[in-house]
């Protein structure tokens, strides 16, 4: 074990300024030696420089045309930079810290490799206001989530009785991880093959978190053949509910009714 006292922690302040940080988390941020946020929003990077003196804003290192993966490794080496000097450090970032957030998984298995502490702790995420905001249950038909490339570029198997969700679908397509928004071309792509599977009038919505309370959740229902003219953001997900009804499994349904009537005896 490291003798530094330097330790690394990943919060979540959730999706909406300030209405879902946890206690805990909050904690973390006010009692830190240096913080260091990834907000895209001036004034959610705002509202957690108000619980701490140090805070440091990992924003400016995005930049058009800068490979991302470039920009995370630099940000995972400022935040060690810190905890190796003996530092309590704490990254701070959008919604849940594990979801979607390469970074933060990156530097607490770097903090831990190198002997410090290193944890994570959860905040709400764009997947739990959108059960929320669109009233959808997973275990009502299941449920299967992707990163929309990782669903497009790869062999599918998956169950079109069951609600879909590609998540940023904005960057569907994106390769290059240079931009902030893919060419729609890739997005026509997607299209064409989500109707392998689906009857083209079958209806998705495009949906986004709200971030500040003042703002709209954006729940916008279209044709799924409408999907390559829609306007999608890099934080857009795109949702697919079943399209088929679930069929029984009969071999399954006889093994449980023999097991019932074992029972009953």
């Amino acid at each position: 074990m490291n003798n530094q006292s330097g330790s690394m922690v990943c919060v979540g302040v959730g999706m909406t300024l300030g209405s879902h940080i946890c206690p805990l988390s909050r904690s973390h941020i006010e009692q830190a030696d240096v913080v260091f946020c990834s907000m895209s929003d001036q004034y959610v990077e705002e509202w957690v420089m108000s619980m701490n003196s140090d805070v440091r804003s990992l924003q400016p290192l995005y930049s058009e045309g800068k490979d991302r993966r470039q920009t995370y490794r630099e940000m995972v080496e400022l935040m060690m930079a810190e905890v190796r000097q003996g530092k309590k450090v704490v990254g701070a970032f959008y919604g849940h810290p594990g979801v979607f957030a390469l970074v933060p998984h990156k530097v607490i298995k770097q903090a831990r490799e190198e002997g410090f502490a290193g944890h994570m702790e959860p905040g709400v995420s764009a997947e739990d206001c959108l059960y929320a905001d669109m009233g959808l249950d997973p275990g009502s038909h299941g449920c299967a989530h992707y990163e929309a490339s990782q669903f497009l570029m790869n062999e599918k198997c998956f169950d079109t009785t069951a609600l879909l969700v590609l998540w940023q679908i904005g960057m569907v397509g994106d390769r290059q991880h240079k931009k902030f928004i893919a060419d729609g071309r890739y997005r026509k792509v997607l299209q064409d093959c989500l109707l392998d599977y689906y009857p083209a009038d079958h209806q998705v919505a495009l949906y986004e978190a709200a971030v500040l309370p003042v703002e709209r959740v954006r729940i916008e229902w279209m044709r799924i053949d409408q999907l390559f003219e829609a306007n999608v953001y890099q934080h857009s997900t795109l949702v697919v509910p079943p399209a088929k009804k679930k069929s029984p499994d009969q071999k399954i349904a006889q093994l449980m009714k023999e097991i019932d009537q074992e029972l009953s005896l």
